[in-house]
């Protein structure tokens, strides 16, 4: 049985490091392998210190009201070691440096910070004000991002196939995430509430990207990670929540496997039961009920889904029809029985998945 806990979250997928270290090019299959050790190690690192967050949360009225109202953000360079968190080169308040990775994720950092709280009035991943930890240049060749219970670490990429895992703001607001998740309902990392932890993920880190870059839903790509795959790489991203299954399709990378509706549901014992794979299908629902709503994402239906997350009646265990019950109880809850709820039924209905 996998490990449920949503301790060690990684931006890319096992199985798509399995299929690189299978390449026939010696060089891009040797970083693959090299990337897979490392993540072996800190997964199992990481199921011995056993770190979690609690199993519910409180609602965002109940918060303190002197939760701190601006972040606490530190990043380490690990200086291509695995050692975290490596040695401290930014913290808050300083100014930016000469490296261009470290004054991303600094960024990132704040982005999200300031999307929860001024969106949903959450103080960081806790509610609590929380500090932001992140270590970058992490192993030699590191293709791969990823959140470990406590912090968020970065690779540098091959150059071939990955670039810099700092260079899309939704990457680095995707591993954060998992802390919200981590602190509210702790979703399990397997199967169907694995893929909803790794869905609720991407939609955050979509939000963090048009939040920073002012868009409406129409306007949005809503693709996971663009930027970050090498010029040579035949894709544009590492997933699409418009199109699942259409990210890339490349003679190393292989071809997105994600399905966008229950009818193409995959079943499989990788990837923690396909929690990357199945992800597509409410990534799909949360763009359908984005783009249906209209104006900016993280406003309506972005809120739903906060609220869904953050309500404390979300199992740990939930899979795709509890969590879509549970959204179309908070659309009703918070909008009435108007365009927001029937908005999210039609959403879910399109990917084949009930509502009870």
């Amino acid at each position: 049985m996998a490990d449920t806990h949503p301790v060690f979250c990684t931006i890319v997928p096992p199985h798509v490091l399995d299929k690189l270290a299978r390449a026939g090019d010696p060089a891009v299959s040797e970083r693959a392998r090299r990337t897979l050790e490392a993540d072996s190690a800190q997964r199992t690192r990481r199921r011995l210190t056993a770190v979690t967050g609690p199993a519910a949360a409180a609602s965002p009225a109940a918060e303190p009201a002197n939760a701190p109202d601006r972040p606490d953000r530190t990043v380490h360079d690990c200086r291509n070691g695995t050692r975290l968190p490596g040695v401290k080169v930014r913290g808050e308040g300083d100014g930016p440096g000469g490296d261009a990775t470290v004054n991303r994720v600094y960024a990132g950092l704040g982005a999200t910070f300031e999307l929860l709280l001024k969106s949903y009035g959450r103080s960081s991943l806790d509610g609590l004000g929380l500090p932001l930890t992140a270590s970058v240049h992490y192993g030699r060749d590191y293709g791969n991002a990823f959140w470990n219970g406590e912090q968020m670490v970065f690779g540098d990429g091959d150059g071939e196939i990955f670039l810099d895992f700092s260079l899309p703001v939704d990457v680095i607001a995707h591993e954060l995430a998992h802390g919200l998740t981590q602190y509210t309902a702790n979703l399990e990392y397997y199967g169907q509430p694995g893929a909803l932890n790794e869905s609720v993920s991407d939609v955050i880190g979509s939000l963090v990207k048009q939040y920073t870059l002012d868009q409406n839903a129409e306007a949005a790509d809503w693709l996971i990670g663009e930027g970050l795959l090498a010029p040579g790489v035949t894709g544009v991203a590492l997933r699409s929540m418009k199109n699942p299954g259409s990210a890339y399709d490349d003679d190393v990378l292989g071809k997105d496997p994600q399905p966008g509706s229950m009818e193409d549901y995959v079943v499989t014992s990788r990837d923690n039961g396909g929690v990357h794979i199945n992800s597509g299908i409410p990534n799909r629902a949360f763009f359908l009920l984005a783009t249906q709503l209209g104006g900016r994402a993280w406003e309506r239906a972005g809120q739903i889904w906060f609220d869904t997350l953050t309500g404390g009646e979300l199992s740990p265990d939930a899979e795709f029809a509890e969590f879509a019950r549970l959204t179309a109880a908070a659309a009703s809850a918070r909008y009435g029985e108007g365009e927001e709820s029937e908005a999210v039924l039609k959403a879910w209905s399109q990917v084949g998945v009930p509502t009870g």
